[in-house]
């Protein structure tokens, strides 16, 4: 099996069931997502128990549409990948339980993937001449990483989130101040409409070389100037406080990834995870890689969310350099990079 092999791929790491066929690793057969964002939206954030629950009555309809939509039959199934963690341990075990049934029922090989791995794996979709080496910024609700990518399964974690993540932030501030979840894409929509000086918050860059990230002195940092601000009688002006918020972590995920760049000597950056999508950020940091001769790649905005294809391609790259891992496959929800 090369290049043709069919992989039938499972995503369900926190909210999203998915299910995508892959033919090899960069071309979508179809990728199939059910949201559970309006389930969620109620409680301005993911209940683990309802999302698991989800995953369960939706994951098998989604698997018939994904097949019916690529046209591809069972018998032409070659491999299943599944996202094996990190991610809510209940969500993560409805779709290794499903990945493990189809693939003892086809007699295929089936593989775990990280999550993060996989978002990364998602520029090979995008962008089908793109080869490591390059360094990768991921930025996600759970995870904000800088990571020496030196082979499609060879990395190395030069930073990472010592509390919240970036899209952590986004989501608690966004609740604070009134927008509704997800966080991420109203604090953007809301703060173009804002002066990103009006309201200037500190960029939290940490020790002058630590490549790690920290945001929740900055999440607590607009909190307590919302409440002053309530307290005192004074209007809050949310779209200024959004713009200035997105514009701190912003300016603080560029340079970092910047920094690692001139220190790994980085000709190429990929961004991938759901804050890759902020509008911000990709030109915020188009720009700062233009300045250097950087080339940067990021995936579309459906494929910087969650969604099976891009678990697809890390299944794909995993199995053809390390083999299968078989039916003993666990839910690993604090798997690590590596």
């Amino acid at each position: 099996m090369g290049k043709d092999i069919i992989t039938l791929a499972f995503e369900t790491s926190c909210d999203e069931t998915s299910v995508a066929v892959m033919k090899g690793g960069r071309d979508v057969l179809s990728n199939i997502i059910s949201s559970q964002v309006q389930v969620h939206q109620v409680f301005g954030g993911v209940v683990p128990e309802i999302a698991s629950r989800h995953h369960l009555e939706q994951i098998n309809s989604v698997a018939g549409e994904a097949l019916a939509a690529a046209g591809v039959r069972l018998g032409q199934i070659g491999l299943i990948g599944v996202t094996q963690g990190p991610g809510l341990v209940g969500a993560l075990l409805i779709g290794l339980a499903t990945a493990k049934a189809f693939a003892f029922a086809l007699g295929v090989p089936i593989v775990g993937v990280n999550h993060i791995h996989a978002h990364i794996c998602a520029n090979y979709i995008e962008h089908k001449g793109l080869e490591p080496p390059f360094i990768a910024l991921t930025v996600s609700g759970g995870h904000t990483n800088l990571i020496r990518v030196r082979g499609y399964n060879d990395y190395e974690v030069l930073g990472a989130t010592r509390d919240d993540a970036a899209g952590e932030a986004f989501d608690k501030v966004a609740r604070v101040l009134g927008l509704e979840y997800p966080g991420g894409p109203a604090i953007d929509r809301v703060a173009e409409a804002g002066d990103p000086h009006a309201v200037s918050f500190k960029r939290p860059l940490l020790e002058k070389d630590s490549l790690d990230f920290s945001f929740s002195g900055l999440k607590t940092a607009v909190l307590n100037y919302v409440n002053t601000e309530r307290q005192a009688g004074r209007t809050v002006n949310v779209p200024d406080v959004a713009a200035g918020f997105r514009q701190s972590v912003v300016d603080v995920l560029t340079a970092k990834t910047m920094q690692a760049a001139d220190a790994h000597g980085g000709a190429t950056v990929v961004m991938a995870g759901g804050v890759a999508a902020n509008r911000l950020l990709r030109k915020s940091l188009g720009e700062a890689c233009a300045k250097r001769g950087i080339a940067l790649y990021y995936p579309q905005p459906l494929l910087c969310t969650d969604n099976a294809a891009m678990a697809g391609a890390a299944a794909y790259y995993r199995y053809t350099e390390k083999g299968e891992d078989g039916l003993g496959l666990d839910a690993c929800p604090n798997m690590q990079m590596g």
